[in-house]
């Protein structure tokens, strides 16, 4: 299973959401920090779900990292997050 697939499993079990777009961004860093052969190393996350309203900002970051867990996270570089309930 790759790590994008890992994601969207992981925040549709946690989220339900009703719009999820993953990308990986990983070749537009080629050559800068973090990258990886083979990408997935840079990602963003777009996420609409009913689970975030009424949570900040922060909230909704803290709640999308609990969710992928350390042993993902851990394993990507970077991710960007577009959040809303």
């Amino acid at each position: 299973m790759t790590i994008t697939e890992e994601m969207q499993s992981r925040l549709e079990a946690a989220f339900a959401p009703t719009r999820l777009e993953i990308a990986d961004e990983s070749e537009a860093h080629r050559g800068h920090a973090g990258y990886r052969d083979g990408g997935e190393s840079h990602f963003s996350i777009l996420m609409r779900a009913p689970a975030l309203a009424g949570l900040g900002r922060v909230a909704r970051h803290r709640a999308v990292h609990a969710a992928l867990g350390l042993d993902l996270v851990g394993r990507i570089h970077a991710l960007a997050l577009d959040l809303d309930g």
